[in-house]
């Protein structure tokens, strides 16, 4: 079944749900956003019953939002502790920390962060909520002169998220202080099926303008980032599937590859694929992967046919955000048209309300080899060129 939410469900998702007739839960906010469309519904009690007395029934939603639906109504099955388990980054570290022996991380409340002596913490390191989403109050640390700024600005983000989203979303309270991994970074939709066995739906590297970029500007999937990092992702996820079982159970993870076919998870997002519909409907804009439809029937893409004309293309998901100096109040618009005539072949544009999410959209595009030009000038635009003011 699927559990819906805001802030925000695509077409593509909406289209796949009713041809499929995957059951929906009947929530306030899925009948709101699915409002005049035929939907095999499932009311709530009936839902939770399910989920109680059905072993490994799998549930998918499209938003974190929804988390606080599962730990308020499916308390007493396997669902509210293994959200915990991944969600909260301070406990996944724990987790795991055996196959990662030499790995430094502690955790902190928002409270007590102005207090706490930093000297003898393993530089540069990372802080961040212990449940956190959308690189929200993200911050790295270099040296210990830094840390009076940068929890005053932690402070700031984390006042102004609290109307954003629920609390189950971003921690108001704890944080977690971790080690700098460096390295690249790659971020992956998959999902274990009902014999635990993982299945990678997609693969996208995570591009950054510098070390101290923490923004998600740009995620580019390709062949060649699949097959390289395929092997090793599955060893990943085998180790911890050794360590919790997990069965009909989908995750989106971002790692770091610390050296050739070696990785360390960043975080790891339970019962989900990327948020806002990104990654899992990238899938099927680039590949033609439903993964959707793939994690409820447990299809596994056939990479070799996948690839057959895609050999040279990169395709990206491209968040436009407002990284320039221009005040929001001050934006009549933003120019989706224009901007997508700069790149090669969008496959996507996707609109936002900007004045209630913070963002104006994203954009999915399929670049050739050798054109890799325009998503190097996105990367780095403050996207100034495409606002119109007021």
């Amino acid at each position: 079944m699927i559990l819906l939410d805001y802030p925000y469900v695509s077409d593509f998702l909406i289209d796949t749900i009713v041809t499929n007739q995957f059951p929906v839960v009947a929530t306030k906010e899925a009948k709101e956003i699915l409002r005049d469309r035929k939907i095999n519904w499932i009311n709530e009690a009936d839902a939770i019953s399910q989920v109680k007395n059905v072993a490994l029934m799998p549930v998918y939603t499209n938003s974190e939002n929804s988390i606080a639906w599962i730990q308020q109504n499916l308390q007493g099955t396997r669902l509210p502790e293994m959200i915990e388990t991944f969600k909260n980054k301070f406990k996944f570290r724990q987790l795991i920390k055996e196959a990662y022996p030499d790995y430094f991380f502690r955790s902190i409340s928002l409270s007590d962060l102005r207090d706490t002596d930093i000297s003898n913490f393993k530089f540069p390191f990372i802080i961040k909520p212990a449940v956190g989403f959308f690189s929200i109050a993200v911050h790295k640390v270099d040296r210990k002169e830094d840390w009076p700024d940068i929890v005053g600005k932690i402070e700031k983000q984390i006042e102004k998220t609290k109307a954003l989203y629920p609390k189950e979303v971003v921690s108001n309270t704890e944080f977690i202080i971790e080690e700098y991994i460096r390295g690249e970074e790659y971020a992956f939709d998959c999902y274990f099926d009902q014999d635990g066995k993982p299945t990678i739906l997609n693969v996208l590297h995570h591009v950054f303008t510098s070390e101290y970029d923490v923004s998600d500007r740009v995620y580019s999937s390709s062949k060649e980032v699949i097959e390289r990092l395929h092997q090793p992702i599955m060893d990943f996820l085998l180790m911890v599937g050794s360590k919790i079982e997990l069965k009909n159970f989908p995750l989106h993870i971002e790692i770091r590859e610390t050296s050739p076919g070696k990785i360390n998870p960043i975080e790891v997002n339970p019962m989900r694929f990327g948020g806002w519909c990104t990654t899992a409907d990238l899938t099927w804009f680039a590949y033609g992967i439903n993964s959707y439809e793939y994690f409820f029937s447990s299809q596994k893409p056939d990479w070799k046919k996948v690839f057959e004309g895609r050999k040279d293309k990169k395709y990206s998901l491209i968040l436009l955000d407002n990284q320039s100096d221009v005040a929001q109040e001050d934006i009549a618009y933003f120019d989706f048209d224009a901007i997508a005539k700069d790149f090669e072949n969008p496959l996507h544009v996707r609109k936002v309300n900007m004045d209630k999410f913070g963002v104006f959209g994203f954009l999915f595009t399929e670049t050739s080899k050798g054109n890799e030009k325009e998503l190097t000038e996105i990367l780095h635009s403050d996207l100034k060129k495409y606002m119109i003011l007021k």
